[in-house]
């Protein structure tokens, strides 16, 4: 089940979000919208806080949060358990893919999505022939799907399985935590226009990243820049290439409370 009707505009709003691991506090009151249509950037350097806020917003158990909200059209997302969040319409792909022996990447995809529909609206026509579209639009062998999910996979093989999986599901808002690390060039151009052709108008999607040679292929409307924290800076694609070229220092001189 989705929050609201499939079509309309979806919203996922985070106002002064606080979150400790380990009870070391890593988000120190992030803001961020994210709306549907829109795909969106998040940059920064490495221990800025993407990830965390990635899981914290997903509803890892590691990760808690002391402070804020996180509102999914208008319903409160931090009082959901981790899999009302996935039916809400929340999907997270992760930095680093968990293999799962004995379970084939094809029943994967299946049961993921019977989780969002009934036996009544499923449509498994309709999945075979998304599921191949897919596959030829990630550069993907058909005879992936009979292996074990991400078993034996190579760093890039796994990050198409996620993109995979977005694709499948149709979240609302989809956060994909660093798709592009570990991927050589011509990984990085796949995925990047695969997740670009993916991208509906009712949908939202978050890129996670520290680099811009992904965001080339996904030209993403909006781009933050998180530091220590909190999320310092936003700008159109441009910035993207601004922080490509001058770092990322420059954006921490202007926070309060930041480390040097």
């Amino acid at each position: 089940m989705v929050a609201t009707p499939l079509g309309s505009p979806h919203t996922l709003v985070v106002e002064d979000l606080h979150a400790e691991v380990a009870g070391k506090e890593i988000l120190r009151g992030v803001n961020l919208t994210l709306r549907s249509g829109e795909l969106t950037a998040l940059m920064g350097p490495n221990g800025s806080g993407k990830s965390t806020l990635a899981y914290a917003l997903m509803g890892h158990p590691k990760y808690k949060v002391t402070k804020g909200t996180a509102l999914l059209d208008g319903k409160n997302l931090l009082a959901m358990p981790v899999e009302q969040r996935s039916r809400a319409g929340l999907f997270l792909g992760f930095q680093y893919p968990q293999e799962v022996s004995g379970l084939s990447l094809a029943k994967f995809l299946w049961t993921s999505y019977m989780q969002r529909h009934s036996a009544q609206d499923a449509d498994p026509t309709g999945f075979d022939r998304d599921l191949k579209t897919h596959l030829g639009y990630l550069e993907m062998d058909d005879s992936l799907l009979k292996r074990s999910l991400n078993e034996g996979f190579s760093g890039g093989e796994k990050k198409r399985v996620e993109v995979l999986q977005m694709a499948t599901l149709r979240p609302i808002f989809a956060i994909l935590d660093e798709p592009d690390s570990g991927l050589d060039i011509d990984a990085v151009k796949a995925v990047g226009e695969t997740v670009a052709k993916l991208h509906r108008p009712d949908a939202g999607i978050l890129v996670i990243t520290h680099y811009q040679r992904i965001l080339k292929y996904l030209k993403p409307d909006r781009v933050h820049v998180m530091v220590d924290g909190v999320v310092a800076l936003s700008g159109d694609r441009k910035l993207a290439e601004e922080l490509e070229a001058k770092g990322y220092d420059w954006v921490r001189v202007g926070v309060p409370g930041a480390s040097a």
